[in-house]
């Protein structure tokens, strides 16, 4: 995952469509990407491979790295990248269908007592009260930061939907999972943004 602040959102986005058009098509083993940027300018960007090795094949090969030179001027400041290879994905996962991406950011203190992300009993819940929430991915990063992307069907939706009265069982479960985690979340909604697969 790639984080940092923009100076220039339009531009950015018309990077990453041209980042698809002319490199995507060389990168093996590449999955797909979300990426996007907040109101305030706080660029996200989401890209899943196959594998560790097929990620950092990617990282070195001369179209990428061209790419990322010609956009790297769109940036104020650091450009992070952390990786991970604990993910898992909830609902169904991420959708190109998607009208409004959320993304939370928070630590973990025990990984194991929140794995699953989303237990099977609850996922039949959230589908049934939470139509607006395709589905999500939830990322563990090895110093414990947390990155969860979520995909709604619209902004409008989504806003409705935070409003629903979910079961007691369910919320029970919630308050216990927060225990593990030792931030507040934080939350990103992407207002303009992509969705990329091969």
């Amino acid at each position: 995952m790639l984080k940092g602040r923009t100076n220039d959102a339009a531009r950015l986005c018309e990077a990453s469509e041209r980042w698809h058009r002319e490199v995507a098509p060389g990168a093996r083993g590449w999955l797909g990407s979300t990426g996007g940027v907040t109101e305030d300018g706080v660029y996200f960007n989401l890209m899943r491979f196959d594998s560790p090795r097929a990620a950092h094949r990617n990282d070195r090969r001369r179209a990428q790295g061209q790419w990322w030179d010609e956009v790297a001027e769109l940036f104020e400041g650091e450009v992070t990248v952390e990786e991970s290879t604990d993910v898992e994905t909830f609902g169904r996962g991420g959708s190109d269908d998607a009208g409004f991406v959320q993304i939370l950011r928070t630590h973990i203190r025990d990984r194991e007592a929140v794995r699953p992300h989303v237990p099977e009993e609850f996922q039949e819940t959230l589908t049934r009260l939470r139509p607006d929430m395709i589905g999500g991915m939830f990322c563990v990063h090895p110093d414990g930061t947390c990155t969860g992307v979520a995909y709604f069907t619209s902004l409008e939706e989504a806003r409705k939907g935070e409003r629903t009265e979910m079961p007691p069982e369910y919320k029970a479960w919630r308050d216990e999972q927060m225990t593990h985690f030792d931030q507040e979340a934080v939350f990103y909604d992407l207002r303009e943004f992509w969705l990329q697969s091969p």
